[in-house]
């Protein structure tokens, strides 16, 4: 990754626990979905709870261009989107957001209804794995879509309505199921996805496109039947908290010896890391407004784990959770299901005085589809460690906390390198550190 100047750059003068409140608004792998889903109204949809995030900047430019109007709402974190306007956006100006998120895949649907075409540009993301975008383009052929590769990216057009049509995903993608929703509610006729995902964020959704005027029905199988109307208006709609960025708090209160109140925390979406969490030795207490967790004093506890599609343990709740396993005695074993290159992020924190060997090998309890793959997607972690201060460098999202929670924890001053890919799912993840205690600047201007 090439920094560019010191503005991408933090400072993180490690060893203080954190100690204090934050809150989390809505969640990143929801609202930006939400807004899409905007799109297939007739009427102004208003949505609640929403972050201050890049992704959320990012569709809302690319509404804009397509003729949404998109302004604040009433309330601090609402707004109001009116797709009464559509119409179809210049090419290059879809191709300024080429690389800046895996957003615009979404639009395809919504557009295809709306327009009888879409561009698609180039698109980006965090490198932690194949996320390939061939699944969601072979669900749009089967609803009827042709697709044009060119140069600068894919052209979609809609010769007639689109037709429900029956999918069965290889694996339960949460883009691809996503997209599935987002298009087959609208088209002719009856869409059965088999395999789906079925994360928080999806019901979510559905809510969202029920509010909305759609008819969608989950079974207990992974299976969701969609039955296509042909008209939807606009919704009201407060979105559910981010129950990825309050882990990740969660495990730097562990990392950290501290203690942080995690206003906006659900318990419901959360019972699986919270039940890991408290394996691990962590503590925590819920009430109606959040949740506080905690270190409690003595050794933590060394564990299996294994990642794996809702209602497992979640990908995104893993990377954060090793730096914390790194605190603590004996072995612990993780096992990664989900994105084969996920456990690369680890090498740093070896750098910094971490214990982990990574193997190709399933060190879990059963098999995966990466195991004969030659992926270094197991990882043994001996602690406790201590860690030292050093140069990072960010990978991704995920990754990229999991480091500030590592400097945070480790003794001595660390530069971590490209910190605004923090911003495209922490809502103002710097100010929450200051508050929470945290002794963090940037070049020639003191934080905290």
């Amino acid at each position: 990754m090439t920094v560019n100047g010191t503005d991408d750059v933090l400072l993180v003068h490690g060893g203080t626990p954190l100690e204090g409140e934050i809150r989390v608004r809505g969640a990143k792998n929801l609202v930006p979905k939400a807004m899409v889903a905007a799109l297939l109204g007739s009427e102004p949809s208003r949505l609640r709870n929403v972050p201050d995030i890049r992704d959320v900047r990012v569709v809302r430019g690319l509404l804009q261009l397509h003729g949404v109007t998109v302004r604040p709402g009433e309330e601090p974190g609402e707004l109001v989107l009116d797709p009464t306007r559509v119409e179809s956006a210049n090419v290059a100006d879809i191709d300024a957001h080429a690389g800046s998120s895996r957003i615009p895949i979404l639009f395809c649907g919504p557009l295809l209804h709306r327009l009888g075409h879409a561009f698609i540009p180039g698109l980006g993301g965090c490198d932690i794995g194949g996320r390939p975008i061939d699944f969601h383009f072979d669900v749009l052929r089967q609803f009827g879509a042709t697709i044009e590769k060119r140069a600068d990216g894919q052209y979609l057009e809609a010769p007639q309505r689109l037709r429900g049509t029956k999918i069965r995903l290889p694996y339960p993608s949460v883009g691809t199921t996503e997209q599935v929703l987002l298009t087959a509610v609208l088209a002719e006729g009856v869409t059965e996805l088999s395999n789906a995902a079925v994360e928080p964020e999806i019901e979510d959704l559905i809510c969202v496109l029920q509010k909305m005027g759609a008819i969608i029905a989950m079974d207990t199988d992974r299976t969701i039947r969609i039955t296509g109307v042909d008209k939807l208006g606009g919704y009201t709609h407060r979105a559910l908290s981010d129950r990825l960025e309050a882990a990740s708090w969660a495990s730097a209160a562990l990392a950290t010896e501290g203690n942080i109140y995690v206003r906006g925390a659900q318990q419901r979406s959360m019972m699986t890391f919270l039940n890991t969490y408290r394996k691990v030795g962590g503590a925590f207490e819920i009430d109606d407004e959040g949740i506080r967790f905690w270190h409690p004093g003595g050794q933590l506890t060394s564990i299996a784990l294994e990642t794996d599609v809702h209602p497992g343990f979640q990908t995104d709740w893993q990377q954060p959770l090793v730096v914390a396993l790194t605190q603590a005695t004996g072995l612990s074993i993780v096992h990664e299901t989900v994105y084969e290159s996920r456990l690369g992020f680890t090498s740093a924190l070896n750098q910094m005085g971490a214990h982990i060997q990574l193997y190709r090998e399933c060190l879990g309890g059963s098999d995966c589809r990466f195991g004969q793959r030659n992926f270094l997607h197991s990882a043994v972690v001996s602690g406790p460690t201590r860690l030292q201060g050093a140069d990072l460098v960010i990978p991704d999202l995920r990754g990229g906390f999991s480091y500030l929670i590592a400097a945070l924890a480790a003794q001595g001053t660390s530069r971590v390198h490209g910190i605004d890919l923090i911003n495209r799912g922490y809502e103002n993840f710097m100010d929450k550190l200051v508050e929470l205690g945290a002794k963090v600047e940037l070049p020639g201007q003191a934080l905290g």
